[in-house]
Order: structure tokens, then sequence, then C-alpha cells
């Protein structure tokens, strides 16, 4: 099986930081299950990984692997958007509601 590695940039402990965090957390575990690593980055307090994956808005996800690469900017509340824009499995079948 494979495994998806996630990176998520942030800027600080805003509203919209942690809308961005709850709404992956979410999209991986239903979708996902235990098959991904997920970091998340304060690009304030880390603004070198910030410019090492050019990153210009934030929120904003970066799927590492399996490549290739896939960025998503914003808070991710749009669960099945951001699963066919991340390439997770069973995006593109039917629109899927996540619910915690």
């Amino acid at each position: 099986m494979t495994t998806y590695s996630f990176r998520l940039f942030i800027a600080g402990q805003t509203v919209r930081s942690q809308e961005a965090v709850a709404n992956l957390r979410l999209l991986c575990d239903s979708r996902l299950r235990n098959r991904y690593d997920l970091q998340i980055v304060d690009a304030v307090e880390c603004p070198e990984l910030a410019e090492e994956g050019r990153v210009l808005a934030t929120p904003m996800v970066i799927r590492l692997s399996p490549p290739p690469q896939r960025r998503v900017v914003g808070d991710l509340s749009d669960h099945h958007r951001a699963a066919v824009a991340l390439g997770l499995p069973g995006a593109n079948e039917h629109p899927q509601e996540v619910r915690p």
C-alpha cells in the first residue's frame, strides 16, 4: 500500500490555520487511514522551510509523496475538491462528505 506524505504550511495559530490542520487530518483519516505522514510547519517560525518549499501563501499543503508533488492553498474546507486536488484515493469516484 502507498503511504502519502504531506507538509502543511501555516502562519501562526490563527483560526484559518487551525481549520486547515483539522480539515487535512479529517481528509487523511477518512481516505488514507493509517497510511499517511503529516508534518505541520509554521512558516513564521521556520521561514527557511517555507522558502525552500516556495510557499507564497498560507495555509498551503504540499503532497510530497507519492510523486508528483501537488500543492493546495486554502483551509481545505471543500473536502471533495481538496481530495481531488491532492490526488487522494477514490476522490474522482463520487463526492464523499467527510464528517468529524
